[in-house]
């Protein structure tokens, strides 16, 4: 999770390496992360939509959301790719 402090210190983790389950490698560029990002914010969209059209009531309001939410997000990560990575 980055916090204000991390965000400052790049250094300072609010875990400790070997505690994670889950890590990212070092040395990954930018373009690499954003992509995987895109990919990752895709495939979440997909699950939530299917999952929105399997149920009905509020539960189906709440996945819905979640949709647009992730198509927000979405958003903001192609618009950082496409700012950072300028295709021709």
């Amino acid at each position: 999770m980055i916090n204000e402090t991390t965000r400052r210190n790049p250094e300072h983790h609010s875990h400790k390496t070997e505690e994670r389950i889950f890590s990212v490698r070092d040395n990954l560029g930018t373009e690499t992360l954003l992509v995987n990002a895109s990919q990752d914010l895709a495939s979440i969209s997909d699950i939530a939509t299917h999952l929105a059209f399997e149920i009905d009531g509020p539960q189906r309001n709440v996945a819905l959301g979640i949709c647009r939410m992730i198509d927000g997000v979405q958003l903001l990560v192609d618009k950082v790719l496409d700012e950072a990575h300028p295709t021709a």
